[in-house]
């Protein structure tokens, strides 16, 4: 089964290609999705990848807080997105 984890404080010029080979060094990876502005088209910053579960909790443990092209990663299991209250027009 296989687990997202959440990627933040990545830099802007990261590819997906980049986090991939990054997160190959821990496993299998089935996935990599980077967040991009829906106005600008420009990252925003963060992504999740999906991999194994035993490899992601490797993943976890040597990636949270390290250096990833000059800033320092946050990697943790993604949380499901609370719903968004509806607006009232």
């Amino acid at each position: 089964m296989a687990k997202t984890l959440y990627v933040g404080n990545l830099p802007f010029s990261a590819s997906e290609d980049d986090v991939r080979s990054l997160f190959t060094n821990y496993g299998e990876v089935v996935s990599v999705k980077l967040i991009m502005d829906r106005e600008t088209g420009r990252p925003r910053g963060f992504g999740f990848v999906e991999m194994n579960d035993g490899d992601a909790g490797a993943a976890i443990e040597a990636l949270d807080g390290a250096d990833f092209m000059g800033r320092a990663l946050r990697v943790n299991e993604a949380q499901e997105r609370a719903p968004r209250p509806k607006r009232a027009w």
